[in-house]
C-alpha cells in the first residue's frame, strides 16, 4: 500500500503556497523572489559579481519570510515581532538595492550585465520600497493609538 499521509501534507503545502501568493503580501513576497533572482543572474554574468551578495541575501530573506508567511509560523511564535522584523528586512533591501544598483547604472559603462543588473536592482528597490510602505501602512492601521484628553471642565 501507498503511503497516502506524504501525498496529502505535500499537496497541504502546495494549497498554502497557491493560496498565499494569491494574497497582497504574497504576491509582493514572491515578486521580490523573482526579481532577486533575475538580479542574480546579471550581476553574475558581469564582469564585476561582487554586487550579487545583496540580490543573493534578499532572496534568501524573503524565501524565508514567505515560508513563515505561508506556513503562519509568525501566529505560532509569538517570541519575534514579525510584522517589525519584516518591516526592517524590506526597508534595509530597498536601501540597499537602491544604492548599490546606482553604482552598477553609473559604473557599468561597456558592461551590459552590469547595467542590466543595475536597472533591474532599481526595480527592486521600489518593489522592496513598497513592501516597506504597505507594512507601515499595516502597522500605522493595527496601532489604536488614542490621544489623552485634555478637557479640564470634566
Amino acid at each position: 500500500m501507498a503511503d497516502t499521509t506524504a501525498t496529502s501534507a505535500g499537496a497541504s503545502c502546495m494549497e498554502n503556497m497557491k493560496s498565499y501568493v494569491r494574497t497582497q503580501k504574497g504576491l509582493i513576497l514572491a515578486a521580490e523572489i523573482f526579481i532577486s533572482l533575475i538580479v542574480l543572474i546579471c550581476y553574475a554574468a558581469s564582469h564585476f559579481g561582487g554586487y550579487s551578495a545583496v540580490a543573493i541575501i534578499e532572496m534568501i530573506l524573503a524565501m524565508i519570510f514567505f515560508g513563515i508567511f505561508m506556513m503562519e509560523f509568525d501566529k505560532q511564535i509569538q517570541l519575534v515581532n514579525w510584522v517589525w522584523t519584516d518591516l526592517f528586512r524590506a526597508g534595509i533591501g530597498a536601501g540597499l538595492y537602491i544604492i548599490t544598483s546606482l553604482i552598477c547604472v553609473i559604473r557599468g559603462s561597456g558592461d551590459g550585465a552590469l547595467i542590466a543588473g543595475g536597472v533591474f536592482g532599481l526595480i527592486a528597490g521600489l518593489l522592496f520600497a513598497y513592501d516597506t510602505y504597505t507594512i507601515f501602512l499595516q502597522i500605522k492601521s493595527t496601532r489604536q493609538h488614542t490621544a489623552a484628553s485634555t478637557d479640564d471642565r470634566v
